[in-house]
């Protein structure tokens, strides 16, 4: 029973599954307010608290402004409050770890949709070179930045109280979570003072390159996203790790060539036990395209719980020719 449980898992349609379940908690933080849903605003994905009817607040929210607290109130008993969310954050992240990304966070959904839309139409989508990988790699961490160190220089007095949530006021999210509830009112610029101008403008620049950047680009917003940032920052805590056998690896590159974020060390580096890159959005499908078996297992506290199979390999292959043999019937 075991085992057929086990080669049900390894040899299962992760495509399907992952469609389903992204669509589940698509569901969930957009709409889950008219289900009574309310998970916290310490959820490690960017469900916008600026949508009224979200089933859980996205952390970056509350902890720019719990940061921006003068800092003889931060540094006191209040710092407990500061403490709590973050340890509720925490325990949130460890359970999935960077599958948050992959599999539940709305706006990550909404890219591959945008993905899927832009193969129907049989347009081809655009890559990075590695130098180029490297260097926008790094401007999640400059984003992250503006979400911690800025509402403490809010504190500090340094900065003005518009920049409490400058994050927030320019990150995609705010415009486009409120849309799929019928609420158009954060697209504008709200010209009540130079700096509200300059961040609502952001906040309108920023979500028109999602839009665009996501139809050319696989998952383009999540390299500059500071929620991946964060995650990766405490990835080494959580309890579902990627793994890779590199002794078992061909380096036949077919998980670099599945690979959304073209994360190179997926096949290349055969050293490293814990695979998991800051890149990475835990989507598996690297698992799924590999043709060896063990060569990268996802693990929940050193327990397999999904790994490649030469059969699975074999049997989502055919699926994947068959879907494309459909296609071209289609056109």
């Amino acid at each position: 029973m075991k085992n057929r449980l086990k080669k049900l898992i390894n040899e299962g349609n992760l495509k399907r599954f992952r469609f389903i379940l992204q669509l589940f908690f698509f569901i969930f933080f957009i709409y889950g307010g008219y289900f009574a849903i309310d998970l916290g605003r310490e959820i490690p994905v960017f469900a916008c608290g600026y949508d009224h009817e979200i089933g859980g607040t996205c952390y970056f929210m509350p902890l720019q402004h719990q940061l921006a607290r003068p800092w003889d109130v931060l540094f006191s008993a209040a710092s407990l409050a500061v403490l709590t969310s973050f340890l509720i954050f925490l325990l949130w992240f460890i359970v999935f770890n960077k599958a948050w990304c992959g599999y539940a966070c709305p706006i990550g959904t909404l890219q591959d949709w945008i993905t899927s839309f832009r193969k129907m139409l049989g347009i081809s989508y655009s890559t990075y070179t590695q130098p180029q990988h490297k260097f926008l790699s790094k401007i999640k961490y400059i984003f992250l930045f503006i979400v911690i160190v800025f509402p403490l220089l809010l504190g500090l007095g340094v900065l003005d109280t518009e920049w409490r949530g400058a994050f927030c006021d320019m990150c995609p999210a705010r415009l486009i979570s409120p849309m799929f509830v019928g609420d158009f009112s954060q697209w504008k610029i709200d010209f009540s003072t130079n700096t509200a101008i300059f961040l609502s403008a952001l906040g309108m620049i920023f979500t028109a390159i999602f839009f665009v950047g996501s139809f050319i680009k696989k998952r383009f917003f999540c390299f500059f996203c500071p929620m991946s940032a964060m995650h990766y920052i405490f990835s080494d805590a959580a309890l579902l790790k990627l793994k890779k056998d590199g002794d078992k690896c061909t380096k036949c590159g077919d998980c670099y060539n599945v690979c959304d974020m073209q994360i190179k060390d997926i096949a290349d580096d055969v050293k490293s036990k814990n695979i998991l890159r800051d890149d990475c959005i835990f989507c598996m499908k690297c698992v799924a395209a590999c043709p060896e078996d063990d060569a990268l297992h996802v693990d929940i506290l050193n327990m397999k719980v999904f790994t490649s199979t030469k059969g699975g390999f074999v049997k989502r292959m055919q699926i994947d020719n068959l879907e494309k043999e459909y296609e071209s019937k289609r056109k």
